[in-house]
């Protein structure tokens, strides 16, 4: 058959490469990326190219594979510390895989995924019928693969199976490839000696090589009655036990740790493909895990530091290769000196070769290949081979005297430098070439990256501009909405308004009572309140300072004590009027931009606020009855009704008391009560002409604590008015 095999270098990849090819299986890889770190185990053909590519249907038609396996779970080819941007890639190779293999028309699809799609704990084991309940962005995107297999499956009507394989754990070839329970406890064991567990966490652990038995088994089966299967051993064990197994097997002193944690339990059923496909478990896990953490040990360096796993040639070159690559040069060039000299002793009185200068050749020859320095020793050589072999003939003074020999000399050692010089000069040449080329290739690299991120920053501000959800006139929009209610509705509901312009759910407005004392209003959340309903504004220490200089305060410093962020709201004669305090917002969005934001967003607030402390104030002789403290009928119960809507909301608390048999009272004293209030409390009469105190920001203990008080200094009962609707 022809099998197309696509995923990312690893042992679980290489071993079932060796497998389908054992079985005489013709095997196609699509490696997913253009560039392979790793090597694989060699196959019939290899593309290199990621799984996003344009020419995907090209690779399928080429191919037309009878059974195509995705390694899904077990691609090495993304990074899943980077979740959410890997599981968005994840999901749309996916998407491109299925759509080839379903254009290509042709055999059979093979997913793998793991256990990982579940993640809450389980008292039986998994069947294929529970639903999935992943929680990360990896186990989302293997859920998601599982529902498009699914889902193209049923309308495509193609003939696509998931194999779901639990905890599988394999010999390493590398440190990439410990990611199992078992690996990573050998790991541990070897690195620090210690193996932390937890221990109401238990699995079920299969080796690599029956995943791939049972793999090949739905392969090369002729059709199978499923699209979902789970390959599992249901050989239970918590993760105690394994480590206990580990720490027997490794004969180390090796601690177990034991951490806390509620119970967990994972473990899948192999059921339904022991019925249909029978059981091929045939690895003995002691004897394995032995095998594993031997392994391990030999090639410590490998998987506890991260070194590349070398051949003992390799490792012979690291160590003794600086020398071996100095000497080479030179060992060559005296192996080719022999040569040469024993040519040109045959070429002296020979009628074809008498006129060739074999050792001009030599010293031409090694000043191409590696430049001035081994043109210098070649010639050296051939000086010197030229002189023994010349005073075969004559004597040594006689060769000296002779100005043909100073003459040849000098012409090799020229014609070698020369050439040797160029060829150093060319070198250069080309590995600044080359530097420059990956220089730019990297600045082309940076400048994409950059015009990326300035087209997403170009999206977003269009986006912005389009929605309008932050924009000056959206803002004033909203907070235009502020001036249809009373002063005291305003700084109501523009809690409420600010809550949503800045996207916070813990939102309070306090107000300034006098020089000392900030008094809660209102405010969104119970979070909100941690101040308390009074505070010494003036103690907030450099909250306070920031907010004295007109300033917007920024917590950055992310001190629990204080808002994320704060903003004053100051009236035309610079008299600090109103503290609006935003406790929980997105760090991103700790911004110059956002407390501009808030700085307009409190203007507007303000100019809401003066528009109804003016409308009042020219009310105010018609508000009050017989020019006391006592609010008419009319206007205090609009400020009830007000009071009970924002508390609704839970945009405040309020306690309302009745004085008893207050119709007998004269309106004057409402002066005194007044008097002995706070500032937000107010008196009036209702309907039924019996005086009312409204407690802004109070609780029954307040409101029991001020009718004692009444009491106490003026004889006056009241009750609280439990039903605040009458």
């Amino acid at each position: 058959m022809n099998i197309l095999l696509i995923g990312g270098c690893s042992a679980f990849t290489n071993n079932l490469i060796v497998k389908l090819k054992k079985e005489g299986h013709r095997v196609y890889l699509l490696s997913g990326s253009y560039f392979n770190k790793q090597p694989y185990q060699k196959v019939f053909e290899q593309y290199n190219f990621p799984y996003d590519t344009g020419c995907m249907n090209e690779i399928f038609e080429s191919i037309n594979p009878d059974v195509t396996i995705y390694m899904g779970a077990y691609d090495t080819n993304y990074d899943w510390d980077k979740g959410e941007t890997e599981a968005v890639r994840y999901s749309s190779c996916m998407m491109n895989i299925l759509m080839s293999y379903v254009m290509c028309n042709q055999g059979r699809l093979v997913y793998l995924s793991s256990q990982e799609v579940y993640e809450n704990s389980y008292s039986e084991n998994i069947t294929e019928d529970v639903p999935v309940s992943p929680k990360n962005f990896k186990n989302m995107a293997l859920a998601q693969a599982e529902n498009a297999c699914m889902s193209y499956r049923e309308s495509s009507n193609k003939d696509i199976v998931v194999l779901r394989l639990d905890h599988v754990y394999m010999m390493p070839e590398n440190r990439g490839d410990v990611i199992d329970p078992c690996t990573n406890m050998c790991n541990q064991a070897l690195a620090k000696y210690t193996i932390s567990v937890e221990e109401n966490t238990a699995f079920s652990l299969m080796y690599f090589s029956d995943a791939i038995a049972n793999i090949y088994r739905v392969i090369t089966a002729k059709k199978t009655e499923y699209s979902l299967y789970n390959l599992s051993s249901e050989e239970v064990q918590t993760e105690r036990e394994l480590a206990e197994l580990i720490r027997s097997s490794s004969k180390s002193d090796v601690q177990i740790v034991l951490k806390g944690g509620a119970a967990k339990r994972i473990v899948l059923s192999g059921e339904r493909f022991r019925k249909e496909f029978g059981d091929s478990s045939l690895c003995d896990k002691k004897t394995v895990i032995r095998n594993i953490i031997n392994h391990m040990k030999k090639n410590k360096n490998v998987f506890v530091y991260g070194e590349e796993k070398k051949s003992v040639r390799e490792q012979f070159l690291d160590r003794s290769g600086w020398l071996i690559r100095t000497l080479i040069p030179f060992i060559e060039n005296f192996a080719a000196f022999i040569v040469f000299f024993m040519l040109n002793n045959r070429a002296v009185g020979s009628k074809y070769f008498d006129s060739l200068d074999f050792y001009l050749l030599y010293v031409l020859l090694f000043a191409i290949v590696y430049g001035q320095q081994q043109a210098i020793v070649s010639a050296t050589l051939a000086v010197a081979g030229y002189c023994f072999r010349q005073m075969y003939d004559r004597t040594g003074f006689e060769l000296m005297l002779d100005s043909n020999t100073y003459v040849w000399i000098a012409q090799l050692f020229i014609l070698g430098l020369a050439v040797g010089y160029m060829r150093d000069v060319i070198s250069k040449m080309k590995r600044e070439q080359k530097e420059e080329r990956e220089y730019l290739g990297e600045q082309l690299r940076d400048i994409r990256d950059i015009n990326e991120s300035n087209v997403r920053v170009k999206d977003a501000l269009e986006t912005q501009i389009v929605n309008q959800n932050d924009s000056v006139g959206k803002i004033y929009s909203i907070t235009s909405s502020l001036n249809q209610y009373s002063q005291e509705e305003v700084l109501f509901y523009s809690a409420e308004v600010i809550a949503n312009l800045v996207k916070s759910r813990d939102v309070a407005v306090y107000t300034v009572s006098n020089d000392v004392y900030a008094r809660l209003f209102s405010s969104t959340s119970e979070h909100a309140k941690m101040l308390g309903n009074s505070l010494r504004y003036r103690e907030l220490g450099e909250m306070y300072e920031t907010l004295a200089s007109k300033s917007v305060y920024i917590n950055r410093k992310l001190d629990e004590r204080y808002p994320m962020m704060a903003s004053a709201i100051y009236d035309s004669d610079d008299v600090l009027q109103i503290i609006v305090m935003i406790w929980t917002i997105p760090w991103e969005r700790m911004t110059l931009g956002q407390a501009n934001q808030l700085v307009v967003i409190g203007a507007l607030i303000q100019d809401a606020v003066v528009r109804a402390s003016r409308y009042i104030a020219a009310l105010e002789q018609d508000r009050y009855l017989n020019g006391t403290k006592l609010l008419d009928a009319d206007a205090f119960g609009a400020l009830v009704t007000a009071y009970i809507n924002a508390q609704k909301k839970g945009l405040t608390d309020c306690m309302i008391l009745r004085m008893r048999d207050s119709e007998q009272y004269e309106d004057s004293i409402s002066n005194a009560l007044a008097d002995t209030l706070r500032d937000h409390d107010y008196v009036g009469r209702l309907e039924d002409n019996r005086i009312y105190i409204l407690l802004s920001n109070a609780n029954r203990g307040d409101a029991q604590f001020v009718m004692k008080r009444i009491e106490e200094k003026f004889g006056y009962k009241t009750d609280i008015l439990e039903d605040c609707e009458e």
